[in-house]
């Protein structure tokens, strides 16, 4: 590992937590007094401990999909910060387009994870408030876009992998951004990254937003934190289109089928990464390393394959997408008739 184990801010702000962040309070309690007075406070902090974890899996066993969408916004959940101290060594952070500026919301750098030199493209929110403002809350401006594309780019001049972190709860939508470009910028990323002639792993670590994520999404491999979501539109956004009411946002969490577990089941989705008991945002460590170890798993998997087969690979990934099984049946009774692709939805059953 790139760094040792942190201190990590424990204390949770979620509804459904307050038991047990009653019982943790508790537990700190008594072990300061243990350590204060040299007191032998075992048999009174034990059955507490017991308790944190029934509790702990008998709440996070049975999570709404809306809940699911807040523990991937948690205060306290890992960042990209964390992740690039915790996961990564050699890190030279790369900047700017060229055209109009350098982007905080992504950041780019040349950096190394276990054995592998790999080029990381990653969200970055912003821990204070001064850098959360100056990242724009993780919603990435189109140079953002570019900066990242150049630096793909650069990867693949120089053969080496390229590994993306997503959160973000989508692009930038302001009128600044749209002036300069910023559909054209994320429709651009998507066509050059569909033919990177690396192997390109991409991760949702918290929020992972439209076309704002997509812009730097399209891989070989997708792997998901099991308490992050990926979606065309936030929850609230969907709620005020659909209902023309943001807080149904609950609703549209769960009809959109947003959790790593439904998008896994619509295979959508490579792998889902597990985190620790009770999220991410308790173990940034154990959560860095279990990632740090599935990315390599799949960087060492995607190397061994020539690059044309990885491409074809790619290409068949994303123009499958969406297929289900009653479609997927009728292209195939289109093809034994001899129809075109096009008149697909036209075939009886």
């Amino acid at each position: 590992m790139a760094a040792k184990k942190p201190d990590v801010p424990t204390t949770p702000s979620l509804d459904f937590e307050k038991p047990i962040v009653e019982l943790e309070n508790k537990i700190r309690e008594l072990e300061q007094l243990a350590r204060q007075s040299q007191m032998d406070l075992t048999t009174e902090i034990r059955p507490l401990k017991e308790l944190r974890e029934k509790l702990l899996r008998q709440i996070y066993t049975n999570l709404t999909p809306w809940q699911m969408v807040r523990l991937a916004r948690h205060p306290n959940r890992p960042l990209t910060s964390d992740y690039v101290q915790l996961m990564f060594d050699d890190v030279i952070e790369l900047h700017g387009d060229r055209a109009f500026g350098d982007d905080r919301a992504i950041m780019t750098a040349l950096a190394r994870i276990g054995d592998e030199r790999v080029m990381l493209v990653a969200h970055r929110k912003g821990k204070t408030t001064e850098e959360r403002m100056a990242a724009n809350w993780g919603c990435a401006h189109p140079e953002g876009y570019r900066k990242a594309l150049l630096k793909m780019k650069l990867a693949e001049k120089f053969g080496l992998p390229l590994v993306t972190l997503i959160n973000t709860p989508g692009a930038y939508p302001g009128i600044g951004a749209e002036e300069r470009g910023q559909a054209a910028a994320i429709a651009k990323n998507i066509l050059e990254m569909s033919r990177l002639r690396v192997p390109v792993v991409s991760v949702v670590i918290g929020e992972g937003g439209s076309g704002g994520a997509l812009g730097i999404g399209v891989c070989d491999r997708l792997l998901m934190l099991e308490y992050s979501y990926y979606s065309v539109i936030s929850p609230e956004g969907c709620a005020a289109i659909l209902w023309k009411d943001g807080d149904k946002a609950e609703q549209a969490a769960t009809a959109l089928k947003i959790t790593s577990r439904d998008l896994m089941a619509l295979g959508l989705v490579d792998e889902v990464v597990p985190e620790p008991l009770g999220g991410a945002h308790r173990d940034h460590f154990k959560t860095a390393l279990s990632l740090r170890d599935r990315i390599l798993a799949a960087l060492k998997n995607l190397k061994s394959m020539p690059v044309d087969r990885l491409l074809d690979a790619r290409y068949e990934r994303y123009r499958w997408i969406g297929n289900g099984d009653e479609l997927t049946q009728q292209v195939k009774r289109a093809r034994v008739r001899g129809g075109k692709p096009e008149a697909v939805a036209k075939v009886e059953p």
